[in-house]
Formats: structure tokens, C-alpha cells, sequence
């Protein structure tokens, strides 16, 4: 494995990155991209060994450096890397916060990396939460002053997040700021509730290093994974420098590389439209992305679309390849068509050669894979009720229970009916003792985390008979990484594969519905969709898994592009009805869920939304006005 293809490069040195004034690298998988950030890290620290130096490292937090710091750990216990030469400042902590709460970074440190690792524990420096408040800007000069006497930071580690802020400098940061302590953006705040199980949770305030000690590092590397990263990161690579956008200060940096994922890679303007940029190699994906660009950029349908439009856009060789703009149009316009089908499980004793789904067997086995309770019907209600009407055998599988999205308040509801039921309920008894007396950041009670996960699972039940599914055609596999009681979920193991594989295998389906939700406010889909992935290549052999299709769906943030999408699924207006009603029945996660993200608008809105916006983008190509669509991608294996 090279370092070398993260080390910094001049930007806007080759017409492919005119645009660009960042220094980045795109990875396939951020597993991969974080094991050579480690091994760059590692390189450093030897080096500077050899030389007997110290070797001092600008540390983040967050979900983001975290495979780095495991390659780190594992090269230590395999390979023998020390840290006795290291020392480490970290880039922020939450304030107040006692470092022994779960939640502080100097917890989330120890956690997963300096508990396992040779480092000195006096050369650990974290911005301590708990400094009396007229003592914070003496502590944070003091901070400042010994990252300086210690030589300056040779190496720093940061990500982003979604206001563009690193650490926690915040839109508004000066150049010249150092550590201090600053007031948190609304986002930031949004989007560290999951670990905090709720907002109202979060601290308002935090320490940090400042722009101005971060960019005196010699060598500075960010990371950003995932699609709810790519507007920022865009922003901050391409757009100017502002402190609107703090990151965007790096590019006065003169050895900073942004270490991208595909997902946050996707709004750059080499990545969106690279038609803009350089001679492309014109695949049939990439054709359909720029005429759909195209359109929206000239506001016409695609059988509109004229040579001269073309030309104009960077598209001009596309004409070569098609003769004119008409025959373009048609195959195109055809490929968008059909997408198009109401018969999403196929349709029988019917030409299927241009169908999304085969016609035989009439009847499909299915099995709709839901991450959490919910997102079955939030992604694709309308969808599993045009199964379940057309006589398919429905299966839905909720891989998690979902029990730290049910609010405390709601689980006492429960417990107090429960009770009054019968009196004498000692589970009820010891539920609502154990909320009464719960503490702030205590974990969930075995017997309140068990009520949570059943609140869930009748939701989830009464939701599924609405649409028609037996109650017996729906699965609760209580996938064991998830169980934690807190939103730091464990790591994918052999048990979860095996509660997978066993489903799929007993049901031996025809059709085959996941979440590709990746970037939502956790891990969780992803992990869920990586468990279902490792099941398919552990049956890969069996005939029922080579004559199975996958179909993916995205989750209640984001919808797949256009030109991505490979089957839609039209609904009615009482079909759109219907599904809202679907939704409703998971009561708990209405009216003010646990992870709400930083949209207002309840779940059912969001998938309703969605759902029309998708069916007005494929009416304003010039197809069918439908009233909405639901939207998949085929999974190929």
C-alpha cells in the first residue's frame, strides 16, 4: 500500500482540476483511504524516531477518523509501531463536559485509540471541558503556547462537518482565531443528537483550536465520507475563501489533501459534470447524467434537446457517436421509459424484454429488508402494497429493533398502561422505577430497552397488516451489533451474517428490497446493507441467490439521481394516501422523533415530498405526469 497517492499535489495544475484549489483524492471505500491516512501517519511517526524527535500529531473526533485510529492500533499490536515518541493535541472538546462521560472526546480518544496504544500519557493534550469559565481564555493561550513549544503539530488530522466548520470552528471563524471557546452551530448540534440520544442533550458550547493553530501544521489531511459531505466539500475545495465556509481556508494551506469518499466526491464539478471539464468516455450512464443536466439546465424535455444545446455544454462529441441530437434524444427518452412500471414484482404473460423486472414466476418470493422499523414504508410503501395486491409473497425483515429512537416519555406511556392493565405487572413496576430514577446519559435498562424494541415491533406489525402482509411474513432478526443501548453500534459480526443468511435461506427469494440510506444521521443502514451483502456472497453458490434479484431503495434523506434510477414504481393519489397511513402507524417516531435530523418536517412529509419531487423531474423530461414514484436501483452480484 503507497502513501504517495494521498500526498499533496498542486491543484489546478491539470484541466481535470481547473476548478479545484484543493489539493484531493477520491476512494472507492473510505476503509481503504483511511488505512493509507494511517500508514502516511505511521511513515511520520517512525521517521521522526529515527531521528529521535518527537512526533506531534493534531488529533480529531467524530465518526470520521475512526477506521484510521483502529489501522493505527492494529499496526502497533501486529507490527510493532510505537507511540512513545508521540505527542497529541486534540482539535476540540464539548463544554462542560466531565471527561468521563461516554459523550466527551476525551472518552471517545481513549476509547479508540490511546487505551491500546504504548503513547505516554503525558504527552495526551485534549481541551479540558471542565475549566472554570473565567479561567477558559488563559487556558486555551496556555493550549496554543505548548503546541508551539512543542515544535507546532506535524501532522493534522481533521474532518468536516455539514456548516463546513473543522474542529469546531464555526461559520463566522476568523483567519487569525485560536483555541477558544465558541458557540455551536444549530447543524452541529443536529447532527451529534443520535449520540446524545436527543438535542435538547447537546452542549450549546465547545473548546477549540482555532483556524489560525491549525493552519501553522506543517501537514494537514481531511476526511469526509459520505453524500450529505459533497455540498460542503465542494464549497470548500472550489468555491472561495470565506468564513462562511471555515474550511475553505485551507486552501491557503500549502500541504493540505482532502481524502474523499465517492459519496462526498459527488458535487465536485470534474465528478457531477466532468463533460465541463475535460473529453469524456461516453458511457451509457454518463449520457443519460448529461442529457438530464442538460435539460434541467435548458428547462425543456429531453425529446427537446437540440444539437445546438449539446454543443454548447461540453457534449459536442456525443453528437458524433449519434449523428444528431433526434437520435440521441429518442434512445434516451426510450432508456428513461422504461423505468417506468406498475408492476414492480413483473408482469405477467407479458413482453419483458424492455421491463425493469422479469415476468416469471408470476408469483415472487420478496423479502423487503427494513434497517430500522419504518423505513419499509417510509422508502417504499407504495411498492409493497403493488406486491402484496398483485399476489406476490411478501416477507419484511426489520433488521434492527430500532429501540434508542423511542423517547423516554413514550416508553412510560406504555408502562403506566401496562400497569394499570394489571396492578400487579412487575415488569411494568420495575420499567417505571427505572425511567423515574434514569440519569442524564444513563443507558437504557435491559427491561426498557426490551419495552422500547416491543412498542416497535407492534408498530411495525399493525402497519404491515394495513398493507396485507401476514403477520406471519414479518421478521424481527435483532441483528446483535445494533444492540448497544447507545448509538455507538458494534462492529458486524458472524452471529449477524448468520440471522441474515438463515432468512434468506428459508425463504430462498425471487426479489430481494434493501436500504442504500448511506448517509444518514449513523452507521446503521450502512452496516445493515453490508450484512445483507456478506449473506449474498456467503450463498452465492445456491441457485435460489443466482436467480434472485436486488433491488436498492434510499431512506428518508435522500433519493437516488435520475439517471441512476433502474425501476420506478408509480403511485395514485390514494396510493400516496395509503402510504401516509402506513406511516402513521409508527406513532412513536411521529410528532417529534429521536433523530429527526435537521428537517422539520415529519417522516411521512419527507417520503410524500420525495415522492412527488421524483415524478415531476421524470414529468419535466417529458414523461408520464404521475402523482408520485417511488425510485430503485438494481444491485448487480
Amino acid at each position: 500500500m503507497k502513501t504517495d497517492l494521498i500526498k499533496y499535489k498542486e491543484p489546478g495544475k491539470f484541466e481535470d482540476t481547473r476548478f479545484e484549489k484543493i489539493h484531493n483524492v477520491v476512494f472507492n471505500d473510505s476503509l481503504k483511504a483511511s488505512k493509507i491516512v494511517a500508514l502516511e501517519i505511521a511513515e511520520l511517526i517512525k521517521k521522526k524516531a529515527k531521528q529521535k524527535k518527537k512526533c506531534v500529531l493534531g488529533l480529531a473526533t467524530g465518526s470520521s477518523p475512526i477506521d484510521v485510529y483502529e489501522e493505527l492500533v492494529r499496526m502497533h499490536k501486529e507490527e510493532g509501531l510505537s507511540f512513545k515518541n508521540v505527542v497529541t493535541f486534540n482539535l476540540d472538546e464539548y463544554y462542560p463536559m466531565e471527561k468521563e462521560n461516554p459523550q466527551s472526546y476525551w472518552y471517545f480518544m481513549h476509547e479508540h485509540l490511546f487505551n491500546h496504544i504504548d503513547i505516554l500519557p503525558e504527552n495526551i493534550n485534549i481541551p479540558s471541558g471542565t475549566i472554570a469559565p473565567d479561567e477558559i481564555q488563559n487556558y486555551c493561550i496556555a493550549y496554543d503556547k505548548k503546541i508551539e513549544d512543542s515544535g507546532g503539530l506535524d501532522f493534522q488530522l481533521l474532518g468536516i462537518g455539514r456548516t463546513g466548520h473543522v474542529g469546531f470552528n464555526e461559520p463566522g471563524s476568523h483567519y487569525n482565531s485560536g483555541t477558544r471557546n465558541i458557540t455551536l452551530d444549530h447543524i452541529t448540534r443536529v447532527d451529534a443528537a443520535p449520540a446524545f440520544l436527543g438535542i435538547e442533550n447537546v452542549p450549546k458550547v465547545a473548546i477549540t483550536m482555532g483556524i489560525s493553530t491549525i493552519l501553522k501544521s506543517k501537514r494537514i489531511v481531511l476526511l469526509a465520507w459520505g453524500i450529505n459531505k459533497a455540498s460542503v466539500v465542494k464549497k470548500a475545495i472550489e468555491g472561495n475563501v470565506t468564513s462562511d465556509i471555515p474550511s475553505s481556508y485551507l486552501q491557503n494551506h500549502k500541504n493540505c489533501t482532502f481524502v474523499l469518499d465517492d459519496g462526498a466526491s459527488q458535487e465536485l464539478t470534474r465528478i457531477k459534470t466532468p463533460w465541463l471539464v475535460k473529453s469524456c468516455d461516453w458511457t451509457d450512464n454518463l449520457t443519460l447524467k448529461a442529457a438530464v443536466w442538460l435539460s434541467d439546465l435548458k428547462q425543456k424535455s429531453v425529446l427537446k434537446l437540440t444539437d445546438t444545446d449539446y454543443n454548447n455544454n461540453g457534449m459536442s462529441n456525443l453528437l458524433v457517436d449519434h449523428g444528431s441530437a433526434y437520435n440521441l434524444n429518442i434512445i434516451l427518452f426510450n432508456r428513461l421509459q422504461h423505468t417506468i412500471t406498475g408492476w414492480p414484482g413483473g408482469k405477467p404473460n407479458a413482453d419483458d424484454t424492455n421491463r425493469p423486472e422479469r415476468k416469471n414466476p408470476s408469483r415472487k418470493r420478496v423479502i423487503v429488508f427494513s434497517p430500522h422499523p419504518g423505513d419499509d414504508v417510509i422508502s417504499m410503501g407504495g411498492t409493497i402494497d403493488r406486491l402484496v395486491e398483485q399476489g406476490h409473497d411478501v416477507h419484511i425483515a426489520y433488521q434492527t429493533s430500532g429501540n434508542i429512537a423511542v423517547a423516554d416519555d413514550e416508553a412510560m406511556k406504555f408502562a403506566e398502561v401496562s400497569l394499570a392493565l394489571n396492578e400487579d405487572n412487575p415488569n411494568a413496576k420495575k420499567i417505571i422505577k427505572d425511567l423515574k430514577s434514569k440519569k442524564e446519559y444513563e443507558i437504557d435498562t435491559l427491561a426498557v430497552r426490551n419495552l422500547k424494541s416491543l412498542i416497535r415491533r407492534k408498530e411495525s406489525i399493525a402497519a404491515m397488516r394495513y398493507l396485507g402482509v401476514p403477520d406471519e411474513n414479518v421478521h424481527f432478526l435483532d441483528l446483535p451489533f445494533y444492540e448497544t443501548g447507545t448509538a455507538n453500534k458494534k462492529k458486524l459480526s458472524n452471529d449477524d451474517i448468520r440471522l441474515m443468511t438463515g432468512l434468506i435461506a428459508r425463504i430462498k427469494p425471487h426479489q430481494i428490497f434493501a436500504s442504500e440510506d448511506l448517509a444518514g444521521p449513523h452507521s446503521t443502514h450502512k452496516i445493515c446493507l453490508e450484512s445483507l451483502f456478506k449473506a449474498l456472497e456467503d450463498q452465492k453458490k445456491e441457485r435460489y441467490i443466482k436467480d434472485c434479484r436486488v433491488w436498492l431503495y434510499k431512506g428518508a434523506w435522500y433519493e437516488w439521481d435520475i439517471h441512476e434510477i433502474e425501476m420506478t414504481v408509480p403511485m395514485s393519489p390514494d396510493q400516496v394516501l395509503k402510504k401516509r397511513n402506513s406511516i402513521f402507524y409508527h406513532q412513536s417516531q411521529k410528532d417529534g422523533a429521536l433523530y429527526q435530523g435537521d428537517d422539520s418536517r415529519e417522516f411521512w412529509m419527507r417520503a410524500e415530498d420525495r415522492n412527488r419531487e421524483t415524478a415531476e423531474k421524470y414529468n419535466a423530461l417529458g414523461l408520464a405526469d404521475y402523482a408520485a414514484l417511488e425510485a430503485f436501483r438494481r444491485f448487480y452480484f
